[in-house]
């Protein structure tokens, strides 16, 4: 084939997502607009206010969190990349064959050892 006619089937194939790409983008733009525009702009101290799931704000905004807090979020992160890997892997199992299963083996006991970590830190206590 000439380049030439691939790159026109390449720019006719692309051309309706461009298009549309520019769509939801100009949507977005318009709607911020609209809003900036014709918004009311009526500020008060209530709405200057910093607002925190349903509580007025206190103290500093530099607070320092506790270390359960990151325990609990590695703990899910360790358990939910658990979970996405799994799948795929379970749907071409008898295609991958000894290999597939051998890898997963290895991905398996890793998360394993996060496991018996978090355990063993106490982060799965729960006070």
């Amino acid at each position: 084939m000439n380049s030439e006619v691939v790159l026109q089937n390449l720019t006719q194939e692309y051309i309706p997502v461009l298009l549309l790409i520019g769509m939801a983008l100009s949507i977005g733009l318009l709607f911020t607009l609209v809003g900036i525009f014709v918004g009311p702009k009526r500020p008060t101290e209530t709405k200057k206010a910093p607002f925190e799931a349903g509580w007025i704000g206190e103290g500093t905004k530099f607070r320092r969190f506790n270390v359960r807090f990151y325990m609990v979020a590695l703990t899910f992160l360790i358990f939910d990349v658990e979970i996405v890997f799994f799948y795929p892997w379970a749907v071409r199992f008898r295609e991958l064959g000894w290999y597939g299963f051998g890898a997963m083996m290895i991905f398996f006991a890793t998360l394993v050892l996060g496991l018996a970590y978090d355990w063993r830190k106490g982060a799965l206590e729960w006070e």
